[in-house]
């Protein structure tokens, strides 16, 4: 398993789902100060990604910080045993100077999270990031752009439905705005996750956290995944992909689903033909969507289950209603 280097390499350690690991974004060796420290602790570190994480993304966010933090340990010539908190503090310290407060917080969390599988393995006897604070950081605001009203509609009136993938797309907006889902649940649909109970249709979709939530379809976005629905034939495929890749400037479809960078790249298309002066992306959709429902005299507690949120205050942080009234009242200072 060594390499001559003195690395290990994590993907002849184990695959996940038939793929080589991923720690920090890509099939990465595993960092000299864990190499160093013996073919145990290697292993550990291994297993630390893909027995605790379940998640790609968080996946791949934790093994960056890991990464990163030892490499810096390396630069500093420190061994896997000689770690201390003064060194956790250093580092995070070095790190405020160059990531925002959030960033640094989790980059510490996954630190944490991983000598503690150390010390649980009797790698190393204690956690050094254990009592290492992170920089204060407090939200009340969301910092996800949204899409005024006005913005939302232009950009789906722009969406062309004399094609298979105009009718994809304008359905695939609609659920990001009607369901306020995040672009990971919704591209992991299936078409079986679109589904009748009674007269009303329903929407099953697999939220962050493996929550499994399902709601009744919006009377609205019901006409326009049925339209897509039909139109790509796709209706007896029940285990297939709800929202798929296009064939290559054909035209069509193939039965693999978008991935994230394909929804965002297809909504920058779409946010230029509608010309919004607003710089969106996927999440755009989430915060427009529930602020919407607000302004309507939607209740906080269900757009909350709605968007699948664990505490009401995350929702409210997709409530963008007081952002127009500070507008207003802004505009009333003049001499």
């Amino acid at each position: 398993m060594f390499h001559k280097t003195g690395r290990v390499m994590a993907g002849e350690l184990v695959q996940v789902t038939g793929q080589p690991l991923t720690v920090g974004g890509m099939g990465a060796p595993v960092p000299v100060v864990i190499a160093d420290a013996g073919e145990r602790a290697a292993m550990r570190y291994v297993e630390f990604f893909t027995v605790t994480i379940r998640n790609p993304n968080t996946r791949a966010a934790y093994g960056r910080a890991c990464e990163q933090f030892l490499a810096w340990c390396d630069g500093h010539g420190l061994a896997l045993p000689a770690i201390q908190p003064v060194h956790v503090a250093a580092w995070v310290e070095s790190q405020t100077r160059q990531c925002a407060a959030p960033t640094v917080k989790q980059q510490l969390a996954a630190v944490r999270m991983l000598f503690d599988w150390l010390v649980v393995g009797q790698i190393v006897p204690t956690n050094p990031a254990a009592h290492v604070r992170g920089p204060s950081h407090v939200v009340t605001t969301g910092k996800t752009a949204m899409p005024t009203r006005d913005e939302a509609k232009a950009l789906l009136a722009a969406i062309p439905t004399d094609t298979l993938i105009g009718l994809r797309d304008r359905a695939l907006v609609a659920t990001l705005f009607y369901t306020f889902s995040r672009v990971s649940a919704v591209i992991g649909m299936r078409v079986e996750d679109y589904y009748p109970t009674g007269k009303q249709w329903w929407l099953r979709r697999r939220e962050k956290g493996g929550k499994e939530h399902a709601m009744p379809a919006n009377p609205v976005l019901q006409g326009y995944l049925d339209t897509y629905v039909e139109a790509a034939g796709i209706a007896a495929d029940r285990k297939g992909s709800l929202f798929r890749s296009g064939a290559k400037r054909s035209g069509q479809l193939t039965d693999k689903p978008m991935s994230r960078v394909d929804v965002y790249r297809m909504i920058q298309r779409r946010a230029e033909a509608g010309s919004l002066d607003t710089k969106i992306g996927c999440h755009s959709w989430r915060a427009r969507g529930i602020t919407a429902y607000l302004e309507n005299g939607g209740l906080l507690e269900h757009a909350q289950q709605m968007a699948a949120h664990s505490s009401a205050r995350t929702t409210k942080l997709y409530d963008r209603r007081g952002e127009t009234v500070s507008a207003e009242e802004v505009g009333k200072i003049w001499l």
